[in-house]
């Protein structure tokens, strides 16, 4: 089954009523009661109405009145306010509950999930990163080259996030093309913004041998097949947008960080990895990059550190290398549970 498409999804007017909740600055809450929130067919908001007076939408309404399709919901007035094409009853309109307990809210965003790791939700025991990484999740991302038991995972990944709000989020996919494309195609399908990267990871002395790219070249091969993929299936980028993801540092030869620099480079794209979530991890960079200043200055030096770059965990970064993140205008994503849960720290 073909994923959807964006140029074959048609949606008609909707008009949403209740009390909004959202912060329109950092630092801001606002909250609007009996509110009126017009979305057009491509599912923009176009207009943002609020009204004194709740009408029952059973009754009709002229023009320049919200009006509901079935239900017996309560719609909101919304004076003289028409779409760009026509008025505003040619919309359908949805409500919350009539006791006026529900609210809308936008959706959460999550910066930095692990879509094939959702079996092992919950599943802490005595490990810090490193152990984990290969008692736990490495054998359990290898299994995903199947890719039926990468439909059942990454199926219920979607589902989950979407269920608990998350209307965004940036996977990390496993170092599979096909389970990658797949988990891109089902975030499309279901209208979650994606940001959807195939992990990269090729360095011997760090990877298994069952879970690790060929080679440098064959990494690089099968990460452009899965940008290729990505922008076939939504070429506007406007729910799901191809990304770089080399694992860490440690993971990666130095081949495969310039090669993805320079990716980054050409194809305009954002990048997601992970730096200084463990102090044995930074340690590891420190050994295998001596050349480096620090952990941050070996993404800065391939061309990974910038303005569309996600650093995940980041906990122990040092002032310098604080003061080059802020001044590459990269951002960092806490993971806050995991930092907890793995015993790696708190971050500053």
């Amino acid at each position: 089954m073909s994923p959807r498409r964006l140029d074959n999804i048609s949606y008609r007017k909707r008009i949403y009523t209740g009390t909004f909740i959202h912060t329109p600055t950092l630092g801001s809450l606002s909250m609007l009661e009996n509110a009126s929130v017009g979305v057009n067919e491509d599912g923009v908001i176009e207009w943002v109405e609020r009204s004194e007076r709740p009408i029952d939408a059973s009754q009709g309404g002229g023009e320049g009145e919200s009006k509901h399709g079935e239900g017996g919901s309560k719609g909101r007035v919304v004076e003289g306010k028409k779409w760009e094409d026509g008025v505003i009853e040619a919309a359908d309109v949805e409500g919350l509950d009539d006791e006026g307990w529900g609210w809308y809210f936008p959706g959460f965003v999550d910066t930095h999930t692990h879509a094939p790791q959702l079996p092992n939700t919950g599943l802490f025991g005595n490990s810090t990163l490193l152990s984990w990484l290969t008692t736990y999740t490495f054998p359990l991302e290898s299994s995903l080259h199947s890719l039926p038991n990468a439909t059942r995972i990454y199926t219920r990944a979607v589902a989950s996030t979407l269920r608990h709000g998350t209307t965004t989020a940036a996977y990390h996919a496993t170092i599979h093309p096909a389970a990658t494309n797949l988990l891109a195609d089902k975030c499309l399908s279901r209208g979650q913004r994606a940001f959807v990267g195939r992990v990269c990871m090729d360095c011997q002395s760090t990877c298994p041998d069952y879970y690790r790219d060929e080679s440098a070249e064959a990494g690089m091969r099968d990460t452009k097949a899965v940008v290729d993929h990505i922008r076939e299936i939504d070429p506007k980028a406007e729910i799901v947008q191809p990304t770089l993801t080399p694992r860490f540092a440690p993971s990666c030869t130095r081949e495969t960080l310039s090669g993805l620099g320079q990716l980054a480079r050409d194809e305009n794209l954002p990048i997601q990895t992970h730096i200084s979530e463990n102090k044995g991890e930074v340690e590891l960079v420190r050994e295998m990059f001596p050349e480096r200043h620090s952990y941050a200055d070996v993404y800065d030096h391939y061309g990974l550190l910038g303005s569309k770059t996600i650093l995940a965990h980041a906990i122990h970064l040092s002032d310098e290398e604080v003061e080059l993140v802020r001044a590459r205008r990269a951002g960092v994503a806490h993971c806050p549970l995991s930092n907890t849960s793995l015993a790696s720290g708190i971050a500053p």
